[in-house]
């Protein structure tokens, strides 16, 4: 699906990035994948990002953007995602938990993702060399 009126939200990728496509491609396959719109922005240099995202920005963090227009990035991002799919739904909602008036768990995941980030290109030769990609 590509972008559209009807999602709910919007994913920007990078589908040049294997990991990336594996990971979109089990969303997609995901029951609730009809109401995302998925932008692969690292295949297709036109692909429309609308206000306040680069082509920069998109390839070098998972963006997401509600149907309201609100854009959000890294874990935040994911815990959206998460919480459209209805498999993923509980995730997403634990991710965003408050608790105290805070969000502990979406902080710890920001964090993991953002570690996770400059390893991304050796994720992808252990995974290529195990043979999961």
């Amino acid at each position: 699906m590509g972008e559209g009126a009807d999602a709910e939200v919007t994913v920007y990728f990078d589908g040049a990035c294997p990991l990336c496509r594996k990971e979109i491609a089990h969303y997609r396959r995901s029951r609730g994948a009809g109401q995302v719109a998925f932008v692969d922005v690292g295949r297709d240099a036109a692909a429309p990002l609308g206000p306040g995202l680069t082509r920069a920005a998109a390839l070098g963090r998972f963006h997401l953007r509600s149907r309201d227009g609100q854009l959000v990035s890294g874990a935040a991002a994911f815990a959206r995602l998460w919480r459209t799919l209805p498999g993923w739904r509980w995730l997403g909602r634990l991710i965003d938990a408050r608790i105290l008036g805070r969000r502990p768990f979406l902080v710890l995941a920001e964090a993991a993702y953002r570690l996770s980030l400059p390893l991304r290109p050796r994720l992808v030769w252990l995974l290529r060399r195990g043979r999961m990609l």
